[in-house]
């Protein structure tokens, strides 16, 4: 079998069982006295996702994705994310955060742009972080965006504490057994 011409010959038809239908973003903060393992457990419960196997992917919402309320998911799940983490030590001052936003082709929207990021700085900061990242995505793709949108996690780790902020574009591709 020849993989070259296979590519050719499905080049741009190619549909994947796995497009997402929809989406949610979430978010959580938490702090340990015991590990940066147990903060960011913590997190993910606080987010509501703890309880999913997490894979991470690149940040590309399909047109036809829509956002939708966050909603359990029945655990054991396999659950495709873009997820933003930090963990802090006392003192420090710690952020993660999610952007999205639709490219606009002509007069309609498109499909959607999703950046994270993380560091030791401030929410205000972050957000400023997370739409220059989009723009220069964008202008990587000769395409303009609409309908920015932000998530993101912030907080100052108390003294004897392990933090951990996380933000999360959740997927879900219609066969992702979701609970509610």
């Amino acid at each position: 079998m020849d993989s070259k011409k296979d590519l050719k010959t499905i080049k741009g038809n190619f549909q994947s069982p796995l497009i997402p239908k929809s989406f949610f973003v979430t978010g959580g903060k938490a702090v340990s006295s015991v590990s940066s393992l147990n903060a960011f457990d913590a997190a993910l419960s606080a987010a509501g996702i703890a309880q999913c196997n997490l894979v991470s992917v690149s940040s590309i919402l399909p047109m036809e994705a829509r956002e939708v309320d966050a909603y359990p998911i029945t655990p054991g799940t396999i659950t495709f994310a873009v997820l933003s983490r930090m963990d802090g030590l006392p003192g420090e001052t710690i952020c993660a955060g999610i952007a999205w936003g639709w490219t606009v082709k002509g007069e309609r929207l498109s499909y959607g742009l999703v950046a994270e990021g993380h560091g030791y700085k401030s929410e205000g900061e972050m957000k400023e972080e997370l739409r220059l990242k989009l723009e220069e995505m964008a202008e990587a793709r000769g395409v303009k965006l609409s309908d920015i949108k932000f998530r993101i996690e912030g907080m100052r780790v108390p003294e004897g504490r392990y933090g951990c902020v996380v933000a999360a574009l959740i997927y879900d591709n219609g066969q992702t057994n979701f609970e509610g």
